[in-house]
């Protein structure tokens, strides 16, 4: 053995060397701790409450680590004691000076997905795929499930035969009352199943690419607080859970709104000609409802028939008319070249006058002027000091430059259209097309070359053979 401690190693030098090794002891634990559970983020792991504060629980896990639960993440109601077990989804890991922080949670989203996960063999081997969850923590959750097998019962397998499974998840999750719904790729219907268990007679959907997608729903008169939900939370829980903003009316309500809007709104000026004859009727409906005198079932049929077939004609008839905008948006970036939007408006040679105005107008170079005419050329005109002679000459000077030509009539549409109406997607999208058509035009230059080079190679061959045979025919 060989003594490697110096002679003047005294009791300081020892207490520091100790220290030091002690640092590095506890520098490793904090690192492997941090290596161990970053890579468990997601993921239910369980631990033992060391301590319960106001804030925040202490919860003691494996490799001598802590993990911290805060109060909002804690399910309401629940309450627990020192040395109780716990099970938890790890949300988030982060490294600090000292110890790896360690969040835990009972309350987030992802934590019911899991247990589902673990007490569902189906979703578990790949049969049934959980698409959404929405939950309120300690009191109500729902859960959209679809099959990715044919003849699975997605509902069916997360509930269980007579409820053991989802009651099993039930008691961990302090007595949560979860709804476990079929998720359907028709809107419509997954915004009716997403409202059990409230009974909806019509969903009318209204998509504005300014505001989040609204849908109507419309449930009888006793149903209403159901649909609506303590608190507003099951319609709530349904809008987080589909992603649409929910607006429950009574059957009432919706026809009142409907005869309204009939009398006042000019979108529905077309369906109040057609409607003419039964305005009356319903009008004597809802006279009678406002008195306090009983409704026949017939007249609650009768108000459920003018309410639907007028607003789902208003939603096809809208319907429609985005589509056909579409249209005539893809059809006019389609005509003008992305190359006319490198080219300054002077290339056009417009009169002076004209140009200053459409340059002010923020017109500044050909692709602008030429997408905007023919998305709508009224909003040219509309530009204080552009006369038809102007319009004239834009036109002329476009087809020059780009083979301009006005757009057919089968893309005509109501309303206005602008440059700012064009969706970020088709720009992006026509803008990956042309870098794939130049890659292609590209690849198919480097084949016609390279053909020739082969070409001209093989013949300067063939022209050394020949003077090769020449000169040994002469010697």
């Amino acid at each position: 053995m060989i003594e490697s401690t110096p002679d003047d190693f005294g009791r300081v030098a020892a207490q520091t060397a100790r220290q030091v090794i002690q640092q590095r002891i506890r520098e490793a634990e904090r690192g492997a701790q941090y290596e161990h559970y970053s890579h468990k983020v997601g993921e239910i792991i369980t631990g033992i409450v060391q301590s319960v504060q106001a804030n925040e629980i202490i919860i003691g896990l494996n490799i001598n680590a802590e993990g911290k639960m805060p109060r909002n993440q804690q399910i309401d109601k629940e309450y627990y004691r020192v040395h109780d077990r716990i099970r938890a989804l790890l949300l988030e890991v982060k490294e600090t000076s000292r110890e790896p922080q360690i969040i835990l949670s009972r309350a987030h989203a992802d934590f019911l997905r899991r247990m589902l996960e673990n007490e569902v063999p189906e979703i578990y081997q790949g049969f049934v795929e959980i698409r959404s969850v929405a939950r309120e923590a300690g009191h109500r959750s729902k859960v959209a499930v679809a099959a990715l097998k044919p003849g699975v019962d997605p509902v069916g397998a997360c509930v269980g035969m007579r409820g053991v499974r989802i009651q099993t998840i039930v008691r961990e999750l302090n007595d949560e009352k979860i709804d476990v719904i079929e998720w359907d790729p028709d809107a419509e219907k997954y915004i009716a199943k997403a409202l059990s268990p409230a009974r909806v007679l019509s969903v009318f959907l209204e998509r504005d690419k300014d505001t989040m997608p609204t849908a109507t729903v419309v449930v009888p008169e006793d149903q209403l607080s159901l649909a609506i939900g303590r608190r507003g939370q099951n319609a709530r829980l349904a809008a987080k859970l589909t992603g649409w903003r929910i607006d429950i009316k009574s059957l009432f309500e919706a026809a009142a709104d409907t005869l309204y809007s009939l009398q006042n709104d000019p979108q529905y000026a077309y369906f109040a000609d057609l409607e003419a004859d039964n305005i009356p009727l319903i009008e004597a409906i809802m006279s009678k409802k406002a008195e306090g005198r009983p409704i026949q079932p017939e007249a609650y049929r009768e108000l459920q028939d003018f309410t639907i077939r007028i607003e789902r004609g208003l939603q096809q008839r809208q319907e429609a008319l985005l589509q056909k905008r579409e249209a005539r948006i893809k059809a006019a970036m389609e005509a003008v070249p992305l190359d006319a939007y490198d080219l300054p408006l002077m290339t056009l040679a417009l009169p002076p006058r004209a140009q200053k105005l459409l340059e002010e107008a923020e017109y500044r170079n050909v692709g602008n002027l030429a997408i905007q005419m023919l998305l709508d050329k009224n909003v040219i005109e509309e530009i204080n000091g552009i006369g038809d002679s102007y319009i004239e000459a834009i036109e002329e000077a476009l087809e020059v430059m780009i083979g301009y030509k006005p757009l057919a009539s089968d893309f005509d549409v109501e309303g206005t259209l602008t440059r700012a109406d064009i969706p970020y997607e088709l720009w992006k999208r026509r803008e990956t097309e042309d870098d794939v058509e130049a890659e292609g035009e590209e690849t198919e230059v480097d084949a016609e070359n390279e053909i020739e080079a082969e070409t001209e190679s093989e013949a300067e061959t063939e022209i050394e053979a020949e003077d090769e045979v020449d000169t040994q025919e002469e010697d």
